[in-house]
């Protein structure tokens, strides 16, 4: 499989640290970026429950309504508010 080539342009001292820092680690340059790019990523948790959590969040709606969650009793059964 061959791997696409990708140019990015960095400050000289940027790409001297980074230089530095593969010389001390016996490494490329390259080889220094994408593990710094890997870590750099978002970590994903489980798909079920991100994926869950997202939909959750673009079905959410602002009801408009200041103390929902402490007085949700009233709000959905019409009890007193206490």
């Amino acid at each position: 499989m061959e791997s696409e080539t990708v140019v990015l342009e960095l400050p000289a001292s940027l790409y001297s640290d980074i230089v530095s820092l593969a010389a001390g680690e016996d490494l490329e340059p390259a080889e220094v970026i994408a593990r710094l790019v890997e870590a750099a990523r978002p970590k994903q948790q489980s798909g079920v429950t991100t994926r869950a959590f997202r939909r959750i969040l673009e079905r959410a709606t602002d009801l408009g309504v200041a103390g929902l969650a402490e007085q949700h009793d009233h709000h959905l059964h019409g009890v007193y508010k206490q």
